[in-house]
C-alpha cells in the first residue's frame, strides 16, 4: 500500500510538471500573436505599452482562450482573436494586471 501511494504521488507530479510545460510553452507561442492583436486591433494602447499589455492578457486567460491564441498564432489573427484578447482586457484582474505594470 506504501509504495502505491508513493507511485501515486511521483506520477501526479510528473503530470504536474508537464502540464505546467506545456502551459508554458502555450503562453510563449502565443505572445507574438497577442502583441499583433494588439498593436493592429488596439491602436490606443502605446507602442511601448504592448509587451505589458501582452502579458497580462496572457496571465489572465483561461486555458481555452490560451489554446485558441495558441492556435491564432498558427492561422493568423481572426474576428475570435481580437474578441478573445478583449474580453479579456475587460477583466478584473486583467485591468488590475495593467494598472500594476504601467505604474511600475
Amino acid at each position: 500500500m506504501t509504495r502505491f501511494l508513493i507511485l501515486s504521488v511521483l506520477a501526479l507530479t510528473a503530470c504536474t510538471e508537464i502540464k505546467m510545460a506545456v502551459d508554458n510553452t502555450a503562453r510563449e507561442g502565443t505572445k507574438g500573436v497577442v502583441a499583433e492583436t494588439l498593436a493592429i486591433h488596439f491602436p490606443q494602447v502605446p507602442k511601448q505599452l504592448i509587451t505589458p499589455f501582452t502579458d497580462c492578457v496572457i496571465d489572465n486567460a483561461s486555458a481555452v482562450e490560451l489554446r485558441d491564441l495558441a492556435r491564432s498564432a498558427l492561422s493568423g489573427v481572426d474576428d475570435m482573436t481580437v474578441m478573445t484578447v478583449r474580453n479579456t482586457l475587460a477583466r478584473p484582474e486583467t485591468q488590475s494586471c495593467l494598472r500594476s505594470k504601467t505604474l511600475a
